[in-house]
């Protein structure tokens, strides 16, 4: 779980636009970039080369 103080002040190392969390999938999500960060024992891992892309029905969904 990511801290909501945390999640608040974040944002994509790309687009710099806010991100969501995926509690299923532990990860952070930039719908601006297409990209999802992942969440390693509780600390974000905010390089882009460590990010997948999203697939066209994550970035549309939501």
């Amino acid at each position: 779980m990511i801290d909501k103080k945390l999640l608040s002040i974040l944002v994509c190392p790309v687009s710099k636009a806010p991100l969501e969390y995926n509690k299923e999938k532990d990860e952070l999500v930039c719908k601006a970039s297409g990209l999802a960060y992942p969440v390693r024992d509780g600390i974000p891992v905010m390089l882009e080369s460590e990010a997948r892309q999203l697939s066209e029905e994550e970035k549309l969904a939501k």
